[in-house]
């Protein structure tokens, strides 16, 4: 099995990181170096629901499977690792902080690997107490395919137009002086025929395309509330009293 210790940094750079059952605990997000050697000694892994949250797992007795790194911790665990700041490299301080966490002595050099759960902790003053948090963002991806189609519909439309035609009215009027002369300017007795045309509208109709609007696709942003339910975990601190020693249960 290779020694990841003596891999190139960043070799190990995005790899999948996973716990001793095979289950992918995050990717590795950075690599941090003994000050001494150079080596890589520990790994800053992107966990959480949207790879948000880091923590720091240590590189010694770690081992590849294909290209994922494998660690001998449960998922957990790691999960639940002191925050430590990433902002620079890591202090004396916080490698103590890890060490103890992980039971490896101060220096690399390692100690039993823990067993399932949170490691008995070394004598001190404090106790660190870690809640996780949740990270949620947004992403923007297509949710409907919306189109423009134009088709041709058939409808029955009326409408009103005047028309007008002409009708045969018959005058008469009397013998007078003044018509006395055209009437008597024919024979007596005949027989004659007198002919007028009659005229009518009648309605021709031609239909003729007119444009009326003109129609696009846009898009809006609206914005509304979503409720987000995740269960996230906590820890408490609880004080336990076993009782006054002997010799003081008096003294307030």
């Amino acid at each position: 099995m290779a020694n990841l210790q003596t891999t190139r940094g960043e070799q190990l750079q995005d790899r999948t990181v996973c716990d001793r059952d095979g289950d992918k605990i995050g990717t590795v997000a950075d690599v941090f170096y003994d000050d001494a050697t150079g080596a890589p000694e520990w790994l800053l892994v992107q966990t959480g629901l949207f790879g948000r949250r880091e923590t720091f797992v240590p590189l010694e007795s770690a081992r590849t499977e294909g290209s994922d790194i494998v660690v001998p911790y449960a998922k957990d665990f790691v999960k639940d690792a002191p925050n430590v700041d990433t902002d620079e490299d890591l202090s004396v301080g916080d490698e103590q902080v890890l060490a103890r966490y992980y039971s490896l002595e101060f220096g690399n050099r390692p100690a039993a690997p823990p067993r399932e759960g949170r490691p008995a902790q070394a004598s001190d003053d404090a106790m660190t107490r870690s809640e996780e948090e949740l990270d949620v963002n947004t992403t923007r991806r297509p949710s409907e395919l919306v189109r423009l189609r134009k088709h041709v519909v058939t409808e029955h439309q009326q409408v009103t137009v005047p028309v007008e035609h002409e009708e045969v009215r018959i005058e008469r009027e009397p013998i007078t002086d003044a018509n006395r002369g055209a009437a008597l300017s024919g024979p007596d007795i005949t027989e004659s025929a007198h002919e007028v045309v009659l005229n009518e509208d009648q309605v021709e109709v031609s239909k003729r395309t007119v444009p009326k609007e003109r129609v696009r696709l846009d898009t809006e942003t609206v914005t509304e509330q979503q409720a987000v339910d995740e269960e996230v975990r906590k820890e408490r601190i609880d004080v336990e009293h076993e009782g006054a020693a002997p010799g003081n249960r008096n003294v307030r």
